[in-house]
């Protein structure tokens, strides 16, 4: 049996409840029957979502929006300290609890695998919450994105699993004591909050610290962050380290990966056997990230061959390679790859798929500080396409940077002898896609802000 509401949680207030984390604890604590409410800037799908489960949304953000029987605000890094609610909360004396924190509360008593990583985190998550669910653990999960199957993002269950994406960006995976604990990567990123890779990796120590005694690590045998992660922390006592990949000391070493099509056949070597299974999303990256989740399965004891069967069953995150239709003979695809690592990923799985015919690139930066130290490498990702439209920068918490701007991406593909298009007004784009693309190609929307609007747009023009 699941536990409870934490006493602080009875009647909580979220603001920016509409947003990924924030929605799914929201949606898990209105399951366990607290009474949630909230506010966000604006109407969407998640705001109904959560109402229709018996949560209060009010849209905008006004003091008197919060209830003065409020027994927490919860809130993410992104709010201002000048936020209405977040003010009126400090005058009502009302507990302050970071997202963080509170969904460690409803991971107490619960055998916890955190998934942490600079990029694959989603995904990886939400292959263990659908494998868990099919084999009839009913596990409890709170993910970044919504599953293409269930169609969300979070998930009450009555068994024992508590699946959660555990987030670096601000060190607030740090508050978690999982039992498993996954690393999928360990690369520079989030640089408003990392100054230096030595940064980085003090944070992903100080997570791994907190694995409960005779827990697990499961870490990349292949990327180099994880691989110098995992020695540092090789020595930390009561901590089981479980490596895999396609290196040859892997514990649970991959033999090999075919791709077919949009799907991908996975064998692995366990133990000294061979174990294959299929994952239905392409791509190699997808396939490791199905591994690691094979290996935290069997960390907590789960049969390997039951759960590589239950793996096949995962069909997708929206907005992770997530097929938005088909018009004209060209299919439009969405991804929220917005670090160089995860575009190169996704345009070679792309690229895989594609065969002979033409991949062509809607790409929306993302944030001005990682433009600022990733552009070059963002503009040399994109090389991988045929063509490329690439947007003005999405700036989501962050105000400009003087000089940045998405021509440093642009400068950097054409230098990599990408051909790119700018585009400064995003509803131009799919007349601009429209009069490129051709039948049998495929076009993809990519980036981790509003650019994953575009697609019902362009396949209607398509259409026309």
């Amino acid at each position: 049996m699941a536990p409870g509401i934490p006493a602080a949680m009875e009647r909580p207030h979220f603001i920016g409840i509409g947003g990924a984390g924030m929605s799914g604890i929201a949606k898990i604590l209105t399951r366990r029957g607290a009474k949630v409410a909230g506010s966000d800037s604006k109407e969407s799908a998640t705001a109904e979502a959560l109402r229709t489960l018996g949560a209060t949304v009010h849209i905008g953000h006004a003091a008197g929006h919060l209830a003065d029987d409020a027994t927490c605000v919860v809130v993410s890094s992104a709010i201002r300290a000048d936020n209405p609610e977040l003010v009126r909360a400090g005058d009502l004396s009302i507990p302050v609890v970071h997202r963080s924190d509170a969904l460690a509360s409803l991971m107490e008593g619960l055998r916890a695998i955190a998934v942490a990583g600079t990029h694959g985190k989603t995904t990886t998550t939400s292959m263990l919450a659908v494998a868990l669910t099919e084999l009839g653990l009913d596990p409890s999960y709170a993910i970044g994105g919504d599953l293409a199957g269930p169609g969300t993002n979070a998930a009450h269950g009555e068994g024992a699993i508590f699946v959660a994406e555990a987030d670096e960006s601000d060190r607030s995976f740090q508050k978690y004591d999982p039992e498993v604990a996954i690393v999928l990567n360990v690369e520079l990123d989030h640089h408003a909050n990392y100054a230096s890779m030595d940064e980085i990796y003090d944070s992903f120590e100080t997570f791994v610290g907190k694995v409960v005694p005779d827990g697990t690590l499961v870490v990349s045998a292949d990327q180099s962050g994880a691989v110098e992660l995992t020695r540092r922390v090789r020595d930390l006592s009561a901590l089981k380290v479980v490596t895999y990949g396609e290196a040859a000391d892997a514990d649970v070493r991959v033999h090999k990966i075919t791709q077919r099509g949009l799907t991908s056949e996975v064998t692995v070597v366990l133990n000294g056997k061979y174990l294959t299974f299929t994952v239905s999303v392409p791509g190699r990256h997808y396939a490791l990230n199905a591994v690691a989740a094979l290996a935290a399965g069997v960390a907590l004891g789960i049969p390997a061959h039951n759960l590589a069967s239950a793996l096949g069953k995962y069909t997708g995150v929206k907005r992770r390679l997530q097929l938005k239709g088909e018009a004209a003979g060209v299919q439009v695809i969405d991804s929220y790859a917005h670090h160089p690592t995860e575009m190169t990923a996704d345009l070679e799985a792309m690229r895989g798929a594609a065969s002979d015919a033409r991949l062509l690139v809607v790409f929306q930066p993302h944030l001005f500080s990682r433009t600022q130290e990733l552009g070059t490498e963002m503009g040399q990702a994109l090389a991988l396409a045929d063509a490329s439209v690439v947007l003005d920068i999405y700036p989501a918490r962050e105000d400009p940077i003087p000089g940045i701007t998405s021509t440093l991406i642009i400068d950097a593909a054409r230098a990599a002898g990408a051909d790119v298009t700018a585009v400064h007004d995003k509803a131009a784009v799919p007349e601009v896609i429209a009069g490129m693309a051709k039948p049998g190609d495929l076009v993809l929307t990519m980036g981790a802000g509003d650019v994953t609007d575009l697609g019902p747009h362009i396949l209607d023009h398509l259409s026309s």
